[in-house]
């Protein structure tokens, strides 16, 4: 046995006890006569001590170990003279009697400590080492706790769970798909499934009722801090519901794992906007809501006095920022500065300073005198010690822009705490989105969400201003997951394709299969899939998924401890019957 105990565990209850452990050398300690080694495994840190007057040899040999040696120890547990509060085992120390080297090791590119000197790139090259720190090992833990969590809850409401495949059919709907040539079948290809979309359906068809899965998925996109190619889902679906249902289940769901990972409460219900109101107060469809800075359109009252920039605008939306009067001009500049960044693309920014003593001090008060900018601050609610900021130009743009802005000023002023967590139901999303490109309809979820009933007329005269049964949960800025009720009937999705664009042979050749078990009895159904990764994060209070996930991807898409992507032996190629040009 290579360990009676682990590193982590032992207490001054063990005191006189003969005990062996197994671990890595975290540091040494020579101090002439005693040399102290800490000795780390996955549950913490236990301080050996070997004598010089006791046992010369066993203390000579200790100093010989380096960094992230892989040791055994067996000893005599006693209490520490000096003890170190910070640990949990800092009360007692091991008085080694026999000292076994199980692996020795090289010297790691970077230090193995909670605060590390290695880079995001070094570190991601040896990722086996960095998850070895503790912080990177707890954010793994925490997603343990949540993927378990996660299916006691849902095996306590009756859900299955059930794989599905991971060589599919490709669709030209939504992200790029990742494909796999077949060998068997030359010159045709498998895609990685982007969700199991098209499976759960059908296994509501098979009388499934209620289905779950955390499965991994896969998107060729660009990447940022909460995407990577390969994703994990919590996918869910159900039978015989409407929307309330799903959403009353799944609100349960992140009750229960905040709960029992977080120990934290929600009291009441969620709260719930369209997505029409998220639009038009945030300028977002998943909105941080834990702090104000709401929308205001100024675009009537703004205009027609001599500023050109707001007169030939198609809007004017401002933010009233709180107890921020006081920010200086410097502050201003760079705040001017941010939103002209090509990220972000606006032409400029407006302030409206309420100062302290009553007086309002604007940019352009050189085309608003104090009667009109009184009017601005009247319709923003400012009081003294407020500063009002506005964006102008294109809807749409604008409030991308300005929710940008709001953003960056709740994480600025402190207002974005990590460990304050607001969800928010957003629902009533528009069924389908113009696409100037290809001049058509695209579906804004996927091809198989359901109008909203009451809007099944307007899929003929009106498509765009059709809603559909579909919701999103957000939380603290993030969509942690969404979904919708689905179609179920033949004629109805077979509409929806053409409005989509298929010909009736184009929908029969993509998706013939599950129109064709509609035929069969499908049941109504409806469903959501949350983003395990990102619900990870924004439980561990990070914006990126990276380090809640063992292996991850840079942000290029390359895994650069294995080296891929890479190219493929031309054996292989011949066998695939690939040729690259």
């Amino acid at each position: 046995m290579y360990r009676t105990h682990t590193c982590g565990e032992l207490r001054l209850a063990d005191v006189t006890k003969e005990i062996t452990v197994s671990g890595w050398v975290q540091k040494s300690r020579d101090l002439g006569g005693m040399t102290f080694i800490d000795l780390r495994d996955r549950y913490g840190i236990i301080q050996l001590a070997f004598n010089m007057d006791s046992n010369s040899v066993l203390c000579e040999n200790a100093r010989k170990l380096g960094r992230e040696f892989v040791v055994q120890a067996k000893g005599i547990v006693i209490e520490r003279s000096s003890k170190n509060k910070n640990i949990p085992t800092g009360d007692i120390e091991i008085v080694v009697q026999e000292l076994h080297i199980l692996n020795a090791a090289k010297t790691p590119p970077f230090t193995i400590e909670d605060e590390t000197d290695g880079g995001d790139e070094l570190r991601m090259q040896y990722r086996y080492l960095d998850l070895r720190r503790n912080p990177v090992q707890q954010k793994l833990f925490l997603r343990n706790k949540v993927a378990l969590e996660t299916r006691k809850y849902l095996d306590s409401q009756n859900f299955m769970d059930v794989e599905t495949p991971v060589l599919i059919k490709s669709t030209p709907e939504g992200a790029r798909d990742f494909v796999v040539p077949s060998r068997m079948n030359q010159g045709q290809f498998y895609a990685l499934p982007q969700s199991p979309q098209t499976f759960k359906q059908l296994l509501m068809v098979s009388g499934i009722d209620r289905y779950y899965q955390i499965v991994k998925c896969f998107r060729d996109e660009d990447l940022r801090a909460d995407r990577q190619p390969e994703f994990t889902q919590i996918d869910c679906e159900m039978s015989f519901v409407n929307q309330e249902d799903i959403l009353q289940t799944f609100e349960g769901l992140i009750k229960h794992v905040f709960k029992a990972v977080l120990n934290v409460d929600f009291e009441g219900d969620f709260p719930r906007m369209t997505y029409a109101e998220a639009m038009e107060k945030y300028g977002s469809d998943k909105p941080d809501i834990r702090f104000g800075m709401e929308f205001n359109d100024f675009t009537t009252l703004s205009q027609g006095k001599g500023f050109v920039v707001f007169d030939n605008a198609s809007s004017v939306l401002a933010i009233n920022v709180e107890n921020a009067a006081e920010f200086t001009r410097k502050q201003l500049d760079e705040l001017t500065d941010w939103v002209k960044r090509p990220q972000i693309g606006a032409s400029g920014l407006v302030y409206l300073r309420y100062n302290a003593d009553g007086s309002l001090k604007s940019s352009v008060d050189k085309f608003y005198d104090t009667t009109e900018l009184e009017k601005w601050s009247i319709q923003a609610n400012m009081k003294p010690g407020d500063l009002l900021l506005l964006l102008c130009g294109d809807l749409d743009k604008t409030r991308k822009q300005l929710n940008e802005l709001r953003l960056h000023l709740g994480n600025q002023l402190g207002l974005r705490k990590s460990n304050e967590f607001s969800p928010l139901w957003v629902l009533d999303f528009p069924l389908l989105e113009w696409d100037e490109n290809s001049n058509r309809w695209h579906a804004m979820h996927h091809p198989f969400t359901s109008p909203k009933h009451e809007d099944f007329e307007m899929l003929a005269t009106d498509p765009g201003k059709v809603r559909a049964n579909a919701y999103d949960l957000a939380m603290n800025g993030v969509e942690l997951g969404g979904g919708s009720i689905r179609i179920h009937n033949k004629d109805l999705q077979a509409k929806m394709f053409e409005l989509l664009g298929f010909t009736p042979e184009q929908a029969q050749s993509q998706f013939g299969f599950l129109m064709n078990a509609f035929e069969y009895g499908a049941p109504p159904h409806g469903g959501l899939a949350f983003g395990l990764d990102r619900l990870v994060a924004t439980m561990g209070g990070s914006e990126s998924i990276r380090d809640y996930i063992a292996f991850p991807k840079n942000n290029s898409g390359r895994d650069t401890m294995i080296d891929a992507p890479s190219t493929i032996d031309d054996s292989q190629m011949t066998e695939l019957g690939i040729k690259l040009n």
